[in-house]
């Protein structure tokens, strides 16, 4: 069962080949301990990806990941701080495959001129329960018998017009 406490997870680290690999089994770590399974497989490769391309084609290797949980939908952003790496051009081919595997994805330039980009995987039920049709319940009017009109007991008036109780 999923949980529904939301989760954020944020790695800065210095991309080489080495570390695409174990920083795809950090975050796979992470997806298992938030009861994640079905999600580690897509953003595994997806950040992997990415991180391969900037590994060859970023001349600055620093990037920053965030994986956000919000109980519906899983946040994977990479953040790199090269300039020069251009997204339409260098990461075109990853870009494709992950517009193509996730259920958003984004590319957004931050304040000091870096570049984040971002996809979303939706959480999806595991297992599929059929329904069974049922009976329907019956309704009020069914079970209550409503009360035939009957007439109302006119109240009589205290003297002087003013309840006791009311002063």
């Amino acid at each position: 069962m999923k949980t529904a406490v939301p989760c954020y997870y944020h790695l800065d680290v210095e991309v080489s080949q080495e570390r695409v690999g174990q920083v795809g089994r950090i975050l796979a770590a992470h997806l298992r301990y938030w009861d994640l399974d079905n999600l580690v497989e897509p953003v595994r490769r997806g950040a992997e990806l990415l991180l391969t391309a900037i590994d060859q084609h970023a001349t600055d290797k620093h990037t920053s990941i965030e994986m956000w949980w919000n109980g519906q939908h899983l946040i994977t952003a990479i953040g790199d701080d090269d300039r020069d790496l251009r997204p339409d051009q260098d990461l075109r081919s990853c870009l494709a495959h992950i517009a193509a595997t996730s259920d958003g994805w984004g590319c957004c330039a931050s304040e000091t001129g870096s570049k984040i980009i971002w996809f979303s995987q939706r959480a999806r039920s595991g297992e599929r329960v059929p329904l069974v049709p049922t009976a329907p319940a019956p309704s009020l009017r069914r079970t209550l018998h409503v009360p035939r009109r009957q007439p109302v007991a006119q109240l009589a008036e205290p003297a002087g017009g003013v309840l006791e109780g009311a002063r």
